[in-house]
């Protein structure tokens, strides 16, 4: 049916990109040889825009204030993130170069007013080392 050959490719017939198939010996059908180019280096996506979606909020305590003599940082996180999203949020948001992180799982707690008991809710929190030299400021003097 000639309706259906106007979907085929047609291929050119180049005598300098052809050559016999090494797994059919004796047949006089020639193949196209394709060569690959290399892939782009692959590049780290900004996520700016989405860094919401994974920094809550400074986690700002006694102790987390002590961290900052030692670079490190501690954020609140939301509880679907994982180190690798805190950490290219952090060097999107505040333009430092994150060490390492590392993400604590703070439970739930039963509390209790008088009669009435409830639960504390719980929370993640991702402790973020940056490089010695940079520095971020959480709280603005």
């Amino acid at each position: 049916m000639p309706l259906f050959d106007v979907f085929k490719k047609k291929l050119k017939e180049d005598k300098s990109s052809f050559r016999p198939s090494p797994f059919k010996k004796g047949s006089e059908k020639e193949e196209k040889v394709v060569e690959k180019k290399p892939l782009p280096p692959k590049q780290n996506k900004k996520i700016l825009g989405e860094a919401y979606k994974v920094l809550k909020s400074p986690h700002v305590t006694e102790k987390a204030s002590d961290l900052v003599g030692q670079n490190q940082y501690v954020f609140k996180v939301w509880e679907g993130s994982n180190k690798k999203e805190v950490k290219r949020a952090v060097e999107d948001v505040f333009g430092v170069e994150v060490v390492s992180v590392r993400v604590v799982n703070i439970p739930k707690k039963k509390i209790r007013i008088g009669r009435t008991e409830g639960t504390k809710s719980g929370y993640k929190k991702a402790i973020v080392k940056i490089r010695k030299d940079q520095k971020i400021e959480i709280l603005p003097r």
